[in-house]
């Protein structure tokens, strides 16, 4: 089981998603008043541990730097496969739709540093049962 640490939402795409006290997940739409809500990544979801990989090159790393609606501890998430779900918060139901992405342009994260890691270690998600989610819920894997 793990921790949301954070919910992060953006109005706009390719900018860092803002720290907010919860997000809205809608069935089968994603986040609401995020950027990517009604797309077909819906949801994205990033470890604090994956984070720790760029700390030492970046130490001012901040939750929703990587574009994460949620960002999670104590949850291997780069160990989800696609058809996975995740139980969050007292209601929400999350199914893994996608395991990284491509990156067209590089972003300030990868300019700098050399590297990203969304491309390998973010995961996205559809919203199967919505709900409100805040940082301290918990977060777990469910049986499909």
């Amino acid at each position: 089981m793990g921790i949301v640490r954070a919910v992060c939402i953006s109005e706009r795409k390719g900018e860092r998603k803002r720290v907010v006290d919860a997000i809205t997940l809608r069935e089968d739409y994603g986040v609401e008043e995020d950027v990517h809500a009604g797309s077909g990544r819906q949801v994205s979801l990033l470890a604090v541990e994956s984070v720790d990989i760029m700390r030492p090159r970046m130490p001012e790393l901040a939750a929703g730097d990587f574009a994460e609606n949620i960002l999670v501890e104590g949850l291997p998430l780069t160990r989800c496969k696609v058809g996975d779900q995740l139980a969050a918060g007292p209601d929400i139901l999350l199914e893994i739709t996608q395991i990284g992405k491509t990156c067209h342009s590089k972003c300030n994260i990868h300019k700098t540093v050399g590297f990203c890691i969304m491309p390998t270690e973010g995961v996205f998600a559809k919203v199967l049962r919505g709900g409100v989610l805040r940082a301290g819920d918990a977060v777990a894997m469910t049986e499909g």
